[in-house]
């Protein structure tokens, strides 16, 4: 049996080994514009275990993350509703590059260059077990859903639209 590729230290492993986080490194071939639906299929996963770190922002700019299963869609105004803001939008890729510190499609939520608050669909929570960007594109990393409301500090919302 091939030995697993090993894939090297990322800000979102380092932070992860920091908080004593136990996962599991599961690298993928890339694909531009593939997504958590790519990487899914890859790797013979469930694209609704699989989560999407999505970095937006509100009406005064303010960068969030939000993380979402890979077959939702993020409902802006319900997300708005619930985090006090007026209005909640996508950043361009460009600007979700330099507050998150990660290529878009290699963003984790672990080791954000910004500090910036994090919201995760709350039925996320309620998997066994969840598949996460680990900081690369090509890369994802398995944890318990645990880590996000506990050492990550993620408050749970409830904004998913199926695709």
């Amino acid at each position: 049996m091939p030995k697993p590729r090993h894939v090297s230290e990322t800000p979102a492993t380092a932070w992860l080994k920091a908080n004593g986080v136990a996962y599991t490194e599961h690298p993928y071939e890339y694909l531009e514009h593939g997504g958590a639906q790519h990487s899914a299929q890859v790797l013979g996963l469930d694209p609704f275990a699989v989560v999407k770190t999505l970095i937006m922002q509100d009406e005064a700019a303010k960068p969030l993350a939000v993380l979402m299963h890979g077959n939702r869609t993020v409902s802006t105004k319900n997300l708005a509703r619930q985090i006090g803001a007026k209005s909640v939008e996508p950043c361009k890729p460009e600007v979700a590059n330099r507050h998150s510190g990660y290529l878009v499609g290699g963003t984790s939520p672990f080791g954000l260059k910004r500090a910036m608050p994090v919201f995760v669909e709350a039925t996320v929570l309620e998997l066994p077990r969840l598949w996460i960007n680990g900081g690369r594109r090509g890369f994802l990393v398995g944890i318990e859903p645990a880590v996000l409301s506990g050492p990550l500090g993620a408050q749970a919302v409830r904004c998913a639209l199926a695709e």
